[in-house]
């Protein structure tokens, strides 16, 4: 009578260890599929993308404008011509490095896009009185850059990723004469095409 019973015995631990041997296998496998089949949450607001996209259009646009008038009126049409000046009047240009395709970051980027639009409207403010006629343009492309970087500083807030205290302008560029106030105004401006492009390449891969 032993004998059966010792089989018996074998049989059911046998059992047990498979039972315990599918039950291990599900928990590893049940997640990996739920996880896979559950599309990621979208990290922006669909309106807040839109909005930030059709800011980008607009500011590259009067931007370019006054691009070809600063060609068109003192002959300022080659920004890579100015570089070695831009040096020397302090145009610096703002950094994108977080927003760029091989090391996208949510949280970085938006500050580096809220940095270096108040870098640009500073630079903005620099060129006043840079002439008459292209006063207008300026001072629109100014409240444009204004409103763009309000409209970040305020999806970093809903976001919850805002500095405790908003960033201030650095110190800002001064001209000795009007032609490199001139200058100045085709390379920021050209700056800003730049950092523009680069925004408005992050803001369409957020919102994919």
């Amino acid at each position: 009578m032993a004998q059966p019973s010792a089989q018996s015995h074998m049989k059911l631990i046998t059992l047990q260890l498979l039972l315990w041997h599918s039950i291990l296998w599900m928990v590893q496998t049940i997640p990996l599929v739920s996880a896979s089949s559950v599309p990621p949450p979208l990290p922006l607001p669909k309106s807040f993308l839109l909005k930030s996209l059709e800011q980008v259009r607009k500011i590259q646009a009067k931007d370019e404008v006054l691009l070809e008038q600063l060609c068109a009126t003192y002959k300022l049409c080659h920004p890579e011509e100015l570089a070695l000046l831009g040096h020397s009047l302090g145009i610096p240009q703002a950094p994108l490095s977080s927003c760029s395709s091989q090391a996208l970051q949510l949280r970085s980027c938006l500050r580096q896009l809220h940095s270096g639009l108040l870098l640009y409207k500073g630079l903005l403010q620099a060129l006043a009185g840079i002439s008459p006629e292209l006063a207008l343009t300026l001072d629109m492309l100014q409240l444009d850059v204004t409103n763009f970087a309000t409209t970040i500083w305020q999806q970093m807030e809903n976001l919850g990723v805002a500095p405790a205290v908003q960033p201030t302008q650095n110190t800002m560029p001064t001209f000795a004469s009007a032609f490199q106030r001139r200058a100045g105004g085709v390379l920021a401006t050209s700056h800003l095409q730049d950092f523009l492009g680069m925004a408005y390449r992050a803001l369409r891969h957020f919102a994919q």
